[in-house]
């Protein structure tokens, strides 16, 4: 297939799976998770602490009572990416939230609201005053999960757990596509889940910033499993033959890695 007819026939599936998946009824046949990835950032590590403890004693279980689940909080450790050269470990919290329609992601904050037990126990932190904010600002992408990943995976709750998020970025939107395809049709999904790299969530950046891009998660139990995972994949035939196609040159201009712990209370 050429390129302009694979970009048309995409872009057209995708459009109208995001369309489908705005609407869809939670449970439904087919579905396929629409992944909020949001990441707070605190003025300090005294603020980050205390909003941890408020999204595992307050947040998550009405996040659950609202019907989404699981709810994974994430930190990032100066020890666990030294390629950032950070000076000391991130006082940012990344939280992931998976909804099971466009209606979930919409009435959200209206759910939340109507949550009396939530309102009243968590109001320290919902109502912190102008001059003292339980955070700065939260930024947030809307991501669609690929067809070989349909919902979010939780694949082990070990406490030396770790996870990698990772954002590839493209120049352009039909090579974004064609990566999407590589990971779907080509088969590096199931190279990951091959070699022990299991996916928490892969998905496709409807709205957020560094579009176009797709971002997805991996789980190991421990970093040890982390660094095996990758030394199999490099080495593994089929992903030999996937990187040396033609048909997927030039998909992805710019990659994230951050290697990142579960905070407390997280269901991921």
């Amino acid at each position: 297939m050429k390129r302009r007819e694979f970009f048309t026939t995409s872009a057209t599936a995708t459009l109208g799976l995001a369309a489908a998946g705005l609407g869809h009824a939670a449970g439904g046949a087919g579905r396929k998770d629409l992944i909020e990835l949001r990441t707070y950032h605190f003025a300090s590590t005294a603020k980050q602490a205390a909003f941890e403890d408020f999204l595992a004693r307050s947040a998550i279980p009405a996040l659950n009572r609202a019907g989404v689940k699981p709810v994974g909080v994430f930190k990032l450790r100066k020890a666990d990416n030294p390629r950032l050269e950070l000076a000391a470990d991130s006082t940012d919290l990344y939280v992931l939230l998976p909804h099971s329609s466009g209606e979930s992601v919409a009435g959200l904050i209206g759910r939340l609201a109507q949550d009396s037990w939530f309102t009243s126990d968590g109001a320290a932190t919902l109502m912190a005053p102008k001059d003292s904010p339980a955070y700065e600002r939260f930024e947030s992408s809307l991501l669609l999960a690929f067809d070989g990943c349909p919902q979010v995976e939780v694949p082990t709750l070990a406490e030396s757990r770790v996870l990698q998020l990772r954002i590839y970025e493209s120049h352009n939107d039909e090579r974004a596509l064609m990566k999407i395809a590589m990971f779907n049709t080509g088969g590096e999904i199931e190279i990951f889940r091959r070699v022990g790299m299991d996916p928490v969530f892969f998905g496709q950046a409807l709205v957020g910033s560094k579009l176009p891009n797709l971002t997805y998660m991996l789980s190991f139990k421990d970093e040890q499993a982390m660094q095996e995972g990758w030394g199999k994949f490099g080495k593994d035939p089929g992903w030999l033959t996937l990187r040396n196609d033609e048909t997927y040159k030039d998909t992805v201009s710019n990659i994230t890695n951050l290697v990142l712990r579960p905070a407390r209370g997280s269901q991921i």
